[in-house]
């Protein structure tokens, strides 16, 4: 499992580390209109897949504003910000911050794309801050667990990731 602290204080986090070459696993969240979403849903694109601890905190803010503001470079790729925030909390939040190209999803329900790929804390009931690309065939082609929570990604390499990705 990835280390990671918050705060500087080391986390559990449940379920199983991604490894790139892996099959990306399969989960359901909720989008903003509380429908169901599943990996099913973007078969055959690329997806780059933000997990975020909360929008409402100042690097999650910055973190999902950058990859709405690249999404046009990146073409078809689909962006995806889960966190596990309220639904409704998600779709004030892109209202207020004009967040057009990133699809924000709730993971509060039963934490299943979390403990899917590893990212859920299980001290805080909260996802860590990771990135995961996804290729149009499922398999899983970059992975970043930020060991500080509380830190940016690198951005340049998931974005590169992404760019590559078919």
């Amino acid at each position: 499992m990835a280390n990671v602290t918050f705060k500087g204080n080391p986390v559990t986090l449940l379920g199983n580390e991604v490894k790139v070459g892996d099959k990306a696993p399969n989960f359901s969240v909720l989008a903003n209109d509380l429908s169901p979403v599943t990996l099913e849903n973007t078969k055959g694109q690329v997806r780059l897949i933000s997990a975020v601890p909360s929008l409402d905190t100042g690097v999650c803010d910055a973190e999902t504003r950058r990859f709405n503001e690249e999404a046009n470079s990146l073409g078809d790729v689909k962006i995806l910000t889960v966190s596990v925030d309220l639904p409704f909390a998600q779709k004030r939040w892109c209202g207020a911050n004009g967040i057009e190209n990133v699809q924000t999803l709730s993971d509060h329900r039963d934490l299943s794309f979390g403990e899917a790929y590893g990212v859920a804390i299980q001290e805080l009931r909260l996802l860590t801050r990771a990135v995961f690309v996804v290729d149009s065939t499922d398999t899983v082609t970059y992975v970043e667990y930020v060991s500080e929570a509380t830190n940016h990604p690198n951005y340049e390499a998931a974005l590169e990731a992404a760019r590559n990705a078919k």
